[in-house]
């Protein structure tokens, strides 16, 4: 795989690139070649923008080559969730009722990368307007897992994660509303960050929650995560829910050492609260004997039980989606897949009364945790509690609780990074969560990770299948 340029990772090929040793041009012709070849087990993109590509590849080419480099996205593939609006290009939420829906321009997010010179490959699939689950009566198939093909890549950037596992693109925008980067991240083994609430613009971005809705970045590394958000994080008066930090530099604090960093274990999610198969306990505790062994202060902490956040966000996140989408449920609603109607419309029976009580639980709950944060700089815990199951047997909604949504209803940065492998195989998971607005020293945790292991190393065969 070390010759082929699309297992470089993002830092690698603009270096190259920068330095005229890889053409731009000659990266996109090769992942649109490879997604040619392999996408058709995949299903990870529902729309390849092939003659675009190359077109922006050949200006990016020609920018460079004038001296006109713009910075480490310049020429870089990348692939869309397509729920983000792309000028003049369909946008479906994976979804019959946006079929034929053409924004007239971009989102915010899509803007910025295509000013930062990015090549867009094309737009991923998507659970349906990113709550549909693994549905097989839509206009597009569901994706599937890149480790085998079997399985559920998870939701609901499936497409993005899947596509990013498997070498079609070297990055991809996902959405979060309660674990949507984060899980497909765990269950396809790449690094994927839900940022801080409010730090990129949703701003064009098909929305399913306003309270809990997050837009960020999807990759082989951290460090490429970090590539990108310094790119996305941009104040956006446009969308009412963007906050204005000031100017974060994720990237600088990489690879400088972890010594001294006061790391909480987040326990009874996975041991008490949501009981974690015994192989992801034990690449946890690993990952916690390598952040000791590089000087890391390891300790238990506690947050309130993970049944709690959970009823919270479906609380919240009910009625807003239905609010989202009554108009079309109730006109239309045999444009929708089963799965989605069924969830949107569960929406329509939460009281006003719940609705406020649920907001106002998150405000004590969001105090709480902010008040325990200040005893230890992180939180580490698994990202989702079994390594990838069988396509469409897992049931996001009834099934068993993981430990990404209490941190949509807290707001905090949470980044999905790959912890190992089971027996056969599968990719593991840890989930690396921090302080609001604090997101470039989660992503420097996760790298520090990703650096000292060989995870990063491995990639999916995208031969037989190798599920037990």
């Amino acid at each position: 795989m070390s010759g082929d340029p699309c297992f470089l990772t993002i830092a690698e090929a603009s270096r190259q690139i920068r330095a005229g040793t890889l053409s731009p041009v000659t990266l996109a012709e090769a992942f649109l070649e490879r997604i040619a070849g392999l996408d058709g087990r995949l299903n990870s993109f529902i729309r390849v923008l092939g003659d675009d590509a190359l077109a922006e590849a050949r200006t990016a080419a020609a920018e460079i080559a004038a001296g006109n480099w713009r910075g480490p996205l310049h020429g870089i593939p990348l692939g869309i969730k397509d729920i983000y609006n792309t000028a003049g290009i369909a946008t479906t939420g994976h979804s019959a009722l946006y079929r034929d829906h053409v924004p007239a321009e971009d989102a915010t997010t899509i803007r910025l990368l295509r000013e930062a010179g990015a090549v867009i490959l094309g737009k991923t699939a998507t659970w349906e307007f990113a709550i549909g689950g693994v549905s097989f009566d839509l206009p597009w198939p569901p994706a599937r897992n890149p480790w085998d093909t079997a399985l559920d890549p998870a939701g609901s950037s499936s497409g993005s994660g899947a596509a990013v596992a498997a070498g079609l693109c070297m990055g991809a925008m996902g959405t979060d509303t309660g674990g949507s980067i984060r899980s497909p991240a765990a269950w396809n083994g790449i690094a994927g960050l839900k940022p801080s609430y409010g730090l990129v613009s949703r701003r064009g971005v098909l929305p399913l929650s306003f309270t809990l809705d997050h837009a960020g970045p999807m990759c082989w590394t951290s460090e490429d995560c970090a590539l990108m958000m310094q790119v996305l994080a941009r104040h956006d008066p446009m969308d009412p829910g963007s906050a204005d930090p000031g100017p974060i530099d994720f990237t600088s604090g990489l690879g400088s050492g972890i010594r001294g960093l006061r790391i909480g274990v987040v326990r009874h999610f996975f041991e008490a609260d949501a009981p974690a198969d015994t192989v992801v306990t034990d690449a946890m505790e690993s990952a916690l004997g390598i952040f000791a062994g590089q000087g890391a202060i390891i300790r238990d902490v506690s947050l309130a039980p993970l049944e709690t956040y959970y009823d919270l966000c479906a609380l919240i996140m009910g009625p807003e989606a239905y609010a989202i989408h009554e108009q079309g449920l109730t006109r239309t609603p045999e444009l929708y897949g089963s799965i989605a109607r069924r969830r949107i419309a569960a929406g329509a029976f939460v009281s006003g009364a719940d609705y406020v009580n649920a907001l106002r639980l998150r405000a004590r709950l969001v105090a709480q945790a902010a008040a325990m944060m200040q005893e230890v700089d992180l939180l580490v815990m698994p990202t989702r509690h079994t390594p990838p199951e069988p396509l469409g047997e897992f049931d996001t909604i009834m099934g068993a609780r993981f430990y990404t949504r209490p941190f949509n209803v807290l707001g905090l940065p949470a980044l999905s990074v790959c912890s190992g492998f089971t027996g056969n195989g599968l990719p593991l998971s840890m989930q690396i969560v921090g302080r609001p607005f604090e997101d470039a020293l989660v992503l420097k945790l996760g790298d520090a990770f990703e650096k000292a292991t060989a995870f990063r190393d491995v990639r999916p065969a995208l031969g037989e299948s190798v599920a037990a």
